[in-house]
């Protein structure tokens, strides 16, 4: 009497589902009597990868997949998920080989020459830095120097009509008007 009653109530559970929540449930069903099947040659249940990748995509897909589920405990979905998660964003913040980065030593140069010379651009900067034999690209130089925007013309006025002030009151300091 209690398995007519179960058989009955699991049909009509049958009719009120979804048809792709069926589909989900036949295939873990399905997909689990392929493991068995493989249990019973090898003596010992072997999941591959693509097991546990289909598990983890009926865990994301369907909500009532743990139901069906006989075979491993949902907590084991669960953390494959998890495990699967952890490897995309360790495989996702690898260390790209690629041009190797300028040693700090030349960084530094590189800053202090431009803070020290803001009318100098990259490739003055650039230019002087082959002269004591520091090999590197002028792009290598601009992305380097702190000031990376070009001086405005405004700047370098004032700039140059200030040196010229100082090398001035440095020759005659009488010549400079109170």
């Amino acid at each position: 009497m209690f398995a007519l009653l179960a058989s009955l109530l699991l049909s009509l559970r049958g009719c009120l589902q979804t048809r792709a929540a069926l589909h989900a449930e036949n295939l873990a069903l399905r997909h689990q009597l392929l493991l068995l099947q493989r249990l019973s040659q090898d003596r010992r249940l072997r999941l591959q990868s693509c097991d546990r990748l289909l598990w983890v995509w009926l865990s994301i897909v369907w909500s009532n997949w743990r139901c069906a589920l006989r075979i491993v405990e949902p907590e084991t979905v669960i953390a494959w998920h998890r495990q699967g998660f952890r490897l995309y964003w360790k495989w996702k913040s690898r260390v790209r080989h690629g041009r190797p980065s300028m040693p700090g030593e030349i960084q530094n140069l590189i800053r202090n020459m431009s803070s020290a010379n803001p009318c100098w651009g990259a490739p003055r900067i650039h230019g002087e830095l082959q002269k004591l034999g520091i090999n590197l690209a002028q792009a290598t130089v601009a992305k380097g120097s702190p000031n990376n925007k070009v001086a405005s013309i405004r700047q370098i006025g004032i700039i140059t009509s200030l040196i010229h002030l100082l090398r001035r009151s440095a020759e005659a300091p009488e010549t400079i008007i109170k």
